[in-house]
């Protein structure tokens, strides 16, 4: 037993002892709440909590932040009846309560009880337009019945309320994957080097995305004109789902011109959606010219309010030594999942970025570092508008360095 715990037991044997002595008082009644709220929220110890709350509401019964509590309590000990038997007596004492609605709500919802849960949310919302746990719930209710469209003003309406939601950005996200199953996508890279090469480099794509409950499914053509010569590039992508919290990420490629493309190309990555808005991923890449280059690949993101940081290396082993390519972003988010800027600064170049990965088959160990800027923002929720602008700076030669200035824009369309 922790000193902490010692503690708690031995002002609740104060308490209690007081309270038979001399009736339990308002200063006692919460002190004692308190010691129900440690047990259930430190300990997990929901019986103790329970039976505390009881004894608060023998003296105290018109209590009702402690009656709310005890619905809570009884919904994380699996006991449903008694939870909404104890939500329905607060909303009897409080008919505002929002703390009520919210739990009331909680508890179906999880139960899969749906429709009340529903109903529980819509009452709260007359009292609580804005409120941002109740909009939550009723999408993800919503969400849960496939009423996808009835779920999209339900979340738009809370991004207006709080735009930093990262879950309200993330149900938005898997809501347009189930109304808008198909995409197509074009995008147009312009790259002009001021030393390096005298001629411009022009890379073309498009693609096709197909959103299905295994997850999303891409094939795409990509076409590059540099070197002074021209090729293309067939790539099949995929990002299946394993769980809510799992799910991958597997790519495929190959080019008959293994001067502007790899001639083939392959990746496999595994995400993992944490706890506290965290994300991570651990992948391998694989190109080959006229031989094989592998790397490792290693990412960590964060959501903070309305951003998302995030940090990726790449390693390649290599005869004597190991290649590292590092880079860091950062991402503002100021609408739905298709709105925001975002920031990236790296050394080294990137096997995923069809731009420059053509650079890895040079023989000579280029040093660079590279900024981009880049931004996404979406029409009617359907049509996505994107944009890149980045400067690198690469020693391509001993002693010789150049810049190559990127512009880009894209478009996609969902339907």
């Amino acid at each position: 037993m922790n000193k902490r715990t010692l503690n708690q037991r031995i002002l609740l044997v104060v308490i209690l002892a007081t309270g038979f002595a001399y009736g339990l008082g308002a200063q006692n009644v919460d002190s004692l709440f308190k010691v129900a709220r440690d047990a259930a929220f430190e300990r997990k110890d929901y019986a103790t909590a329970i039976r505390l709350s009881k004894e608060v509401l023998r003296v105290s019964p018109g209590y009702t932040d402690v009656v709310t509590f005890l619905g809570r309590l009884y919904t994380w000990n699996k006991q449903p009846d008694s939870a909404r038997q104890y939500f329905n007596e607060a909303l009897r004492q409080q008919p505002d309560s929002e703390n009520a609605f919210t739990g009331l709500a909680d508890m179906e919802y999880w139960t899969g009880n749906y429709a009340p849960a529903l109903i529980a949310a819509d009452n709260g919302l007359k009292q609580y337009p804005r409120s941002e746990t109740l909009l939550l719930r009723k999408a993800q209710v919503l969400y849960a019945q496939k009423e996808y469209a009835a779920a999209i003003p339900v979340l738009d309406t809370l991004l207006q309320v709080n735009k930093k939601n990262s879950e309200a950005r993330r149900l938005a996200v898997q809501i347009q994957d189930h109304i808008a199953r198909n995409a197509i996508g074009v995008k147009y890279d312009y790259i002009h080097f001021d030393q390096q090469f005298p001629d411009p480099w022009h890379l073309a794509s498009i693609d096709y995305t197909r959103h299905t409950k295994a997850g999303a499914f891409t094939a795409r053509v990509n076409y590059a004109n540099r070197f002074a010569t021209e090729g293309l590039q067939y790539e099949l992508e995929s990002y299946p789902r394993f769980s809510k919290t799992f799910y991958g990420y597997l790519n495929m490629g190959y080019s008959d011109n293994n001067v502007v493309f790899p001639k083939w190309k392959a990746g496999a990555s595994l995400f993992a959606n944490l706890p506290r808005a965290f994300e991570a991923e651990l992948g391998v890449r694989y190109l080959y010219f006229n031989k094989d280059i592998f790397m490792y690949t290693l990412y960590a993101g964060k959501y903070y309010n309305s951003f998302l940081f995030g940090a990726r290396t790449f390693l390649t082993p290599q005869t004597s030594s190991i290649a590292q390519t590092y880079s860091v972003m950062a991402r503002y988010y100021f609408g739905g999942p298709n709105d925001y800027i975002g920031v990236l600064l790296g050394s080294g170049l990137s096997p995923d970025d069809v731009r420059s990965n053509v650079q890895l088959n040079s023989g000579y160990k280029m040093r660079n570092y590279n900024g981009e800027i880049n931004a996404r923002f979406s029409i009617q929720q359907l049509n996505i508008i994107t944009g890149s602008f980045s400067l690198l700076n690469q020693e391509y030669l001993p002693g010789q360095k150049g810049n190559q200035l990127q512009f880009g824009l894209g478009y996609i369309r969902r339907f």
